[in-house]
């Protein structure tokens, strides 16, 4: 079974043979995606799908949104554009959880 544990700067993930399996395959979806029209439309387009900056298409890398660790797949509704400072702020979370894990937390009350 695989676990996760939400630290402050990461996740330790107690991996097993299913989920290195899974995420072997998986990569290998997602070189086979590369190498698609799609995905290469996609890039030629030059926009982080987190931040939309415009960035060169030769910076931009695949983001799992689900990552594969966490189960997710590689296909056209999981994978999207990312610049190289999304995708390493993202890390293991959905963009849900990047989301509310940057934000101010309110000050506690008396």
């Amino acid at each position: 079974m695989t676990a996760f544990f939400r630290h402050s700067d990461y996740y330790v993930i107690d991996t097993d043979d299913a989920l290195q399996r899974h995420i072997r395959i998986e990569r290998d979806r997602a070189r086979k995606l590369r190498k698609s029209r799609w995905w290469q439309t996609m890039m030629q387009r030059g926009e982080c799908h987190y931040c939309h900056r415009r960035v060169d298409p030769a910076q931009l890398t695949m983001d799992h949104v689900v990552p594969l660790a966490r189960g997710g797949r590689s296909t056209k509704g999981n994978v999207v554009p990312a610049c190289p400072e999304c995708n390493r702020a993202k890390r293991l979370e959905t963009p849900a959880e990047a989301r509310l894990n940057r934000m101010p937390r309110p000050e506690e009350s008396c």
